[in-house]
């Protein structure tokens, strides 16, 4: 298995693998490109977005973005990142539609082993995250590996998303929980 195979499929891998190292630089590019694009060129803009993304959409992200592939980034209709935002997307990130995320959010699907000796190595995992349709993530939210997000959700700012939230929720809290149903 190629080290990239094993991130897709949440194995351990080495991150500095050339062919991954080469891919991060690609969407690094393209993340350098849009956010020394001016706000108001929106088509250079999109083209760039929809570049990255590897997919037609019609996303909005503000600058500064960066991600670590772009390619593992799937969105819906109405998607709008504000200004801050980091996707670590070694394993999939996908978000329903009209999700909209508040400035310095952070989507991380990378975590390393406890075991120092290993971290040393370099040894890196990645397990996919998904965003149902209709959520809002809050001001400095951070979403952590392995986590789902359910339809029509509100995260605080400030929050730390560690585990599953429920559909029709506000959340808030490190870890975030929910204290309110939305009806």
């Amino acid at each position: 298995m190629t080290e990239k195979e094993k991130m897709l499929t949440g194995e351990i891998y080495q991150a500095f693998d050339e062919q991954l190292v080469a891919e991060r630089d690609r969407a690094k590019a393209i993340c350098f490109q849009l956010n020394q694009t001016c706000p108001t060129q929106r088509e250079n803009r999109q083209l760039l977005i929809n570049t990255l993304l590897d997919q037609e959409s019609d996303a909005w992200i503000e600058s500064p973005f960066n991600c670590d592939y772009g390619y593992n980034i799937e969105v819906g209709k109405g998607f709008y990142a504000n200004h801050g935002c980091t996707i670590l997307d070694g394993a999939p990130v996908t978000f329903g539609d009209n999700c909209l995320l508040a400035p310095s959010v952070v989507i991380a699907t990378a975590g390393h082993p406890l075991d120092s000796v290993e971290r040393a190595k370099g040894d890196e995992y990645a397990k996919a995250i998904t965003v149902g349709n209709d959520v809002w993530l809050g001001a400095n939210v951070t979403v952590c590996p392995g986590v789902t997000i359910g339809d029509n959700v509100v995260v605080g700012a400030g929050s730390v998303v560690t585990k599953d939230l429920p559909a029709n929720t506000v959340c808030v809290g490190a870890p975030a929980k929910p204290v309110r149903v939305i009806d």
